[in-house]
């Protein structure tokens, strides 16, 4: 160890002050402004060194007032003896359910495939899938060390990003400064997930180092995190599927969510509205099945909504497969075919069958597992292809308690081929993180939402994410060929979470359509299996 600086939060320069943007609690997406605050009271505190109104602290729609201390413990004081009163505009996180209906008729705006699928006469499928809000949940919230030379109008900035010269270009711009003085040093992120990919934080400690001359940290709370940042967008989707044959012969996927590539962290509405005429890419990310189906109906809309949704872990692949998965797995119980059998006779991607195969060969598919009067136990199958260059297939085991109906997964098995593989470690980790991922968000994660249509979560304790003891046995199983590297950062997103859902069907016998899955909808289920 160098006892270099890793992590922007490990920076330390000479003089340097620690500060922080107050916002209203509400989303950015509502406009808000400081309405009235006690001065005097917050100058009176040992530590204060300013406060600072400017209009470059406006975020989105929420203008900010800046507080520079010299220790951080001091920010916490001084924040509460300024009693800060906020003017807020009226918002309804009603919105969001309605926002989120699927019209019962018509086209949706953008379509993925458009087949003749006849809309006549019952469908065997017809199943109705929501995801809620979710948080990145980086075990680091974001931090910025600015330091601002005003001798020669030079900025130079650490912080840890996914995209450091999206981020001088930003501060280039909204300070007004000249390019070539402008020096971003990237470094370490404790969780990214697609958070560090817009500029937040780096313009608040630019901004308040420029206005009192010296060099300053912006460390986010926990609180700002989850209220000022940016998260998964809710879906709602409707999918329907008809077989003959034992086979799917008409597919029709009907999904409606919020921006993740024009997200409205970045965009205005009428930015957002041009780029919507395109179709938001990543909304759509993994919406086609990798499943040879020979009549598909593939559509969706995005919808601005009272909260900023963005980039998260996958975009749209977690949610859009793992509704694909679950009602491929549907159509196989429906049509009494192994859900293994269903699916290799559905595809003509050779590495996909390869993933299957063995992923279904290292477990021991379809041995399935005993349930005894205490426990239900079932295992269920995923697979997909991420962005057509990386392969994916898991199978998962979960444990359902009759009385309580608290689950575990307690195994995953997982046989990946992102191409050639340079650093199996990382990869393996990669895989891991993700399967961890799928498993939050298919049992534990969901962001409240206030009435006032701000993030009503300020912490881990209502924006849970998955502890240690909730973490399965992992095995994963690296197909390293000749083929060219396709990623592997986000790739299981694609399998992990649909092989959860379709190990509660097993284990249960019902398809649960509402993520999370909450202990009382598995006590209902195992309540129904004993009657």
């Amino acid at each position: 160890m160098s006892g270099a600086p890793l992590f922007a939060a490990d920076v330390r320069l000479p003089g340097l002050l620690y500060g922080r943007v107050l916002r209203a609690p509400v989303s950015p997406e509502l406009a808000s402004r400081p309405a009235g605050f006690n001065a005097a009271a917050a100058r009176a505190l040992p530590g204060f060194v300013a406060l600072v109104e400017h209009p470059g602290l406006t975020s989105a729609n929420s203008q900010g007032l800046g507080l520079l201390a010299r220790t951080p413990g001091a920010l916490d004081r001084i924040e509460a003896a300024l009693a800060l009163q906020w003017q807020v505009e009226d918002g309804d996180a009603n919105d969001i359910e309605r926002l989120l209906q699927l019209p019962p008729q018509g086209r949706l705006r953008h379509q993925l495939r458009e087949d003749e699928v006849s809309e006549a006469g019952p469908w065997d499928v017809d199943l109705v899938f929501e995801t809620p809000l979710a948080a990145h949940n980086g075990i680091e919230p974001r931090c910025a060390v600015a330091d601002y030379r005003a001798a020669d109008q030079s900025l130079r900035l650490w912080t840890g990003t996914q995209d450091l010269f999206y981020v001088r270009d930003t501060l280039v711009r909204r300070l007004a400064l000249d390019e070539a003085k402008v020096q971003v040093q990237a470094c370490r992120a404790g969780g990214a997930f697609g958070a560090r990919t817009l500029v937040l934080v780096e313009p608040e400690a630019a901004l308040l180092s420029r206005a009192v001359g010296a060099p300053v940290k912006v460390q986010w709370t926990r609180a700002q995190e989850l209220q000022q940042g940016f998260h998964r967008p809710p879906s709602r989707h409707r999918l329907r599927a008809r077989l003959q044959d034992g086979r799917v012969s008409d597919w029709w996927h009907r999904l409606i969510s919020s921006h993740i590539l024009f997200t409205p962290a970045a965009m205005p509405r009428w930015m957002q509205g041009l780029a919507d005429i395109k179709g938001d890419g990543g909304v759509a990310r993994g919406a086609l099945p990798p499943y040879a189906l020979p009549r598909q109906r593939i559509e969706f809309d995005a919808r601005r909504l009272p909260v900023h949704t963005g980039p998260w872990r996958g975009l749209g692949a977690g949610p859009n497969c793992w509704v694909i998965e679950s009602a491929i797995d549907e159509c196989a119980h429906l049509a009494g075919i192994d859900p293994l059998a269903f699916r290799l006779a559905q595809l003509d991607n050779a590495r996909l069958r390869r993933v299957l195969e063995r992923v279904a060969q290292s477990a021991g598919w379809p041995q399935q597992p005993a349930s005894d009067e205490n426990t239900l136990r079932g295992r269920g199958l995923a697979c997909g292809i991420y962005k057509g260059s990386a392969y994916a297939a898991v199978i998962a085991e979960v444990e359902v308690e009759r009385a309580s109906g608290a689950a575990r997964v307690s195994t995953m098995h997982c046989a990946h081929d992102c191409g050639r593989i340079i650093q199996p470690d990382g990869v393996r980790a990669q895989i891991e993180g993700n399967l961890v991922w799928c498993l939050g968000m298919v049992l534990i994660e969901a962001l409240p939402v206030d009435k006032q249509a701000g993030i009503a979560a300020s912490g881990f304790a209502e924006a849970p994410i998955p502890r240690i003891h909730d973490l399965p046995a992992l095995h994963i199983e690296l197909i390293d060929t000749s083929e060219p590297s396709g990623g592997a950062g986000e790739t299981a997103m694609v399998a992990g979470a649909g092989a959860i859902a379709n190990a509660l069907r097993a284990a249960t016998g019902l398809r649960f359509t509402r993520l999370p899955v909450r202990a009382d909808d598995l006590r209902a289920a195992a309540g129904t299996l004993a009657r």
